[in-house]
């Protein structure tokens, strides 16, 4: 066999999902067309967006979100199946992971509107049920027993990194790298037989920067954070994580919080309900469900220090400066 045949060339493949993009890395053998796959790569997260999205009035959510509190509405097997992890992760967050947000979500500005007066008042003032009490499914089909606006930004991305996974696991490619927006999953190793290398930014809105690396196989980790993505009100910068309580942002939180797991939703599930909860509750409730989390915590002085718990970690530790390998998953340096 001829050195050409074997030789293998990198792709890289990216386009455009709700409101920012989708990346695929991986390599191919010669003559490999990379067309079709990235056609296909799209049109999967385009199915996540037409279903989940708030920013399009006609998809399956908006359609859910409109029924009738009581009425059965049948709603497409990927988004079912994406409610079902909500409510779970919700259910063992005790709630600081709640899909029902979204009336507080659009109130504070964070949809399609900007912030209105009149409807953060009535959200912070509404009585709150957590969507795992409010809403039942029963394989394809929905329904609210109270009323229920519900918002999967803090799931979705990370869904739709998995639907990448499924497409090119499909076209036979088992080792690539695949992201929305941060969001990431590494799938089996990189030629040569290497972890993949993801980077936890520095929690700074000024600067991209790295803060930590992690070298993964077969894991997806997500980040929810206060740095990236906010609104400004009366002067004040407000987080777009709400507390499930107030329904209102987070008042404090830690920088930005990084989960690891087998795949890229229940990441990003995890990494806003540990947001929620801080490093003091979100440690604790971490140790008792096995999760791999890395919190980056800003101090007065802006300094920042990390603090990680689970397998991969080494179970539980705090560091400030300095370096450490921790191994589990894969392989974790913190700086």
């Amino acid at each position: 066999m001829s050195k050409m045949s074997t030789e293998r060339t990198r792709i890289a493949l990216n386009g455009p999902t709700m409101g920012t993009r989708w990346s695929a890395l991986f390599f191919a053998g010669s003559g490999f067309d990379p067309a079709p796959v990235r056609a296909e790569l799209q049109e999967a997260v385009d199915e996540v967006d037409a279903q989940m999205s708030t920013w399009k009035p006609d998809s399956d959510l908006m359609q859910l979100n409109a029924a009738p509190v009581g009425k059965w509405l049948a709603v497409p097997e990927q988004m079912a199946a994406v409610l079902r992890l909500g409510l779970e992760v919700g259910r063992a967050s005790g709630g600081a992971f709640d899909i029902g947000m979204g009336d507080a979500v659009t109130a504070w500005g964070f949809g399609p509107d900007p912030a209105g007066s009149d409807r953060i008042r009535a959200a912070m003032a509404r009585p709150r049920r957590h969507a795992h009490e409010v809403l039942e499914i029963v394989g394809p089909l929905v329904r609210k027993s109270a009323p229920l606006v519900l918002d999967l930004n803090g799931i979705a991305k990370g869904y739709g990194v998995d639907r990448l996974a499924e497409t090119l696991q499909a076209h036979g490619i088992h080792d690539a790298l695949l992201g929305i927006d941060g969001e990431m999953r590494a799938l089996g190793l990189r030629p040569g037989g290497q972890p993949w290398t993801i980077a936890v930014e520095t929690p700074d809105p000024e600067r991209r920067a790295p803060h930590s690396i992690l070298a993964l196989q077969d894991a997806a980790v997500a980040t929810s954070g206060d740095y990236r993505h906010w609104v400004e009100l009366h002067g004040h910068r407000l987080s777009h994580t709400m507390n499930p309580r107030r329904g209102a942002p987070l008042a404090s939180s830690p920088a930005s919080v990084s989960v690891v797991a087998g795949n890229c939703a229940e990441a990003d599930a995890w990494a806003t309900g540990l947001m929620v909860l801080g490093p003091d509750k979100g440690a604790e409730l971490a140790k008792k469900h096995r999760l791999n989390v890395l919190f980056l915590i800003r101090d007065e002085a802006h300094d920042t220090r990390s603090m990680s718990v689970g397998p991969l970690f080494g179970e539980e530790l705090e560091k400030g400066p300095g370096i450490g390998a921790l191994r589990g998953l894969g392989q974790a340096t913190v700086d």
